[in-house]
């Protein structure tokens, strides 16, 4: 999943804690990466806890869910009139050269030569 701001991909994570972060936009579940926490005041784009107001929200299974306070609430998605909040101009439409990634990195996983 790319960092909904600028579109960045995670690369293969280094030992120890993820310097990326999650949170939820228009109850879809959204990652941020180091630099957009850096430039941008990331938490003021995501959903905020209706019982608390924290941003440390996870969705799963159908459920968004408070890291803070432990309040869970119903995913709603889909709704008519809504406009696709999660994507934003800088993330391209299409794969962007995911299929290509994805053949290097199961290349490498699986020993294999390069993908043909």
């Amino acid at each position: 999943m790319p960092c909904f701001r600028c579109g960045a991909r995670q690369t293969d994570p280094v030992r120890g804690a993820s310097p990326w972060k999650r949170g939820v936009r228009a109850d879809h579940q959204v990652l941020i990466c180091p630099r957009c926490q850096a430039v941008h005041d990331w938490a003021d784009a995501l959903d905020r806890c209706s019982e608390c107001g924290s941003a440390a929200l996870v969705c799963r299974l159908g459920e968004v869910e408070c890291r803070d306070c432990g309040h869970t609430r119903d995913a709603v998605r889909d709704e008519p009139g809504t406009v696709d909040l999660v994507r934003t101009a800088a993330q391209p439409a299409a794969d962007g050269g995911l299929s290509e990634e994805v053949a290097a990195a199961l290349s490498r996983v699986l020993k294999r030569g390069p993908a043909a």
